[in-house]
């Protein structure tokens, strides 16, 4: 009995160890795409400094940064990878152009 009991405990504590580690991944995981998404974004706003900044106060390190595509406006597609741990996350923003009259104010295009 005292046997069976021992296996049963050690078995438990083997899931519980593997389910601890499957939920640290998983969470690595989601905060790396909220790292990306958000410095994909200040990037495409901001430039690679803000899209960086953004990903560390995230708690990430932005690992690649691509800006530009062709016939886009200058900086207009910005591509950045993440990385949270030991997850690994990529996203991309798009700056648009917004139209302005003549006296610099903001109009509908």
């Amino acid at each position: 009995m005292v046997p069976l009991l021992a296996l049963a405990l050690a078995v438990l504590a083997g899931g519980a160890l593997v389910l601890g580690r499957l939920a640290v991944v998983a969470n690595d995981a989601a905060r790396a795409r909220t790292a990306a998404d958000a410095a994909a974004h200040a990037g495409a706003a901001d430039g690679r400094d803000a899209a960086a900044r953004t990903a560390a106060e995230n708690g990430g390190t932005l690992v690649a940064w691509t800006s530009g595509a062709p016939g886009s406006v200058p900086g207009g597609v910005v591509v950045v990878t993440v990385v949270v741990g030991g997850a690994r996350a990529t996203a991309a923003a798009e700056r648009t152009v917004a139209c302005i009259d003549a006296r610099g104010a903001p109009v509908l295009c």
